[in-house]
């Protein structure tokens, strides 16, 4: 899915590990919040009545413009936000660093209608965590919310490989900035390549024979280090900075 635009800036250092799973007591899932931005008042009610059948999942607000989002999310403090593109008041994806600076944890799903590379470019480089098609089953709809929940990154093979092909030809055009050096140890690598091959944290887990606890704070560790909201933004600047190894299949 990736070619080689090199591993330039990087510094390896010796990788001790996280610390070792802590055993944790089974408790109760706790319920999923969900902000659902859009203008269609139909669509938004039929999936905010869909949403909250599910005993893990909560509808908490269906604002229908990025003001009504942004004072939405502020009081609701959400897990997970669907985002539309095209908004009365704007562009969708011009709000996610308001989003995240309002609620830094949350997940966005950008749902689109279409797939120009460019716009899902846009979208991963402010934040976004994945997309949604609006014409997916509200079972699939459910299904990504709750992947978006579990840290999962919403975006199929081929598309990613498409995000980060534009991303690396603005690169090699010189619109892009490879920044300064990034270091990650060898087991963070690791990992960072196979987040640019598309894979989940359970994947990425069971090909390089840790836990997925154990993945799981490598990625957080990515993603402070590049200073990334999500693994997708992640994925983007990995490749800005010539840290992902492979940019095409």
């Amino acid at each position: 899915m990736t070619d080689a635009i090199g591993g330039k800036g990087v510094t390896t250092t010796p990788d001790p590990g996280p610390e070792p799973d802590a055993a944790v007591m089974p408790t109760e899932p706790a319920v999923t919040r969900v902000v659902l931005v859009d203008d269609h008042r139909a669509f938004s009610e039929a999936l905010a009545l869909a949403i909250d059948r599910h005993p893990d999942l909560a509808c908490v607000g269906t604002p229908t413009t990025i003001a009504e989002a942004l004072a939405t999310i502020q009081r609701t403090a959400p897990d997970v936000v669907l985002l539309d593109i095209y908004l009365p008041d704007g562009d969708g994806i011009e709000a996610i660093p308001g989003i995240r600076a309002l609620q830094p944890g949350a997940r966005i799903l950008v749902m689109t209608g279409h797939t120009d590379v460019d716009v899902m470019a846009r979208a991963a480089s402010a934040g976004a965590s994945g997309f949604l098609p609006k014409e997916n089953s509200i079972g699939a709809v459910l299904d990504a919310i709750r992947a978006a929940r579990d840290g999962q990154m919403l975006v199929d093979g081929s598309t990613l490989a498409a995000i980060l092909g534009r991303v690396g030809r603005a690169l090699v055009g010189g619109r892009g900035s490879a920044m300064g050096a990034t270091h990650l140890t060898v087991r963070e690598r690791d990992v960072l390549d196979l987040m640019g091959q598309g894979l989940d944290p359970h994947a990425i887990a069971t090909r390089l024979a840790i836990s997925l606890h154990t993945c799981r704070g490598y990625q957080k560790s990515i993603l402070a280090k590049l200073d990334a909201h999500s693994q997708l933004e992640a994925v983007v600047v990995a490749a800005r900075r010539g840290l992902i190894a492979r940019l095409e299949r």
